[in-house]
């Protein structure tokens, strides 16, 4: 099972994803030049949708097509750091 966790810290904020750095994702769409954000409804946190959903799903276009309700419904929501695991979005997925 796939560990997401995002924090901030001097550089920036940070995600990693089985304590790799999270790929963006650019090559599918660049909603956000300077990379990921959450807490808020934006282009930061945008990207990291698409990123968490394209590297859990597998499926590049159906992460394209939910990644404005995920960004909405959960990473919006995260707190300042936090911890998913590949389970928690297959579940929220799951109800799309």
């Amino acid at each position: 099972m796939k560990i997401y966790e995002g924090g901030r810290s001097l550089d920036g904020a940070v995600v990693t994803v089985d304590g790799i750095p999270l790929d963006p994702r650019f090559d599918l769409r660049r909603y956000s030049p300077a990379g990921f954000e959450w807490t808020y409804e934006g282009d930061g946190p945008r990207q990291l949708a698409l990123a968490l959903l394209a590297d859990r799903l597998g499926d590049d276009r159906r992460a394209v097509s939910l990644t404005e309700a995920f960004m909405q419904e959960v990473v919006a929501e995260l707190d300042n750091a936090w911890r998913m695991t590949g389970d928690e979005i297959a579940a929220w997925e799951s109800t799309k």
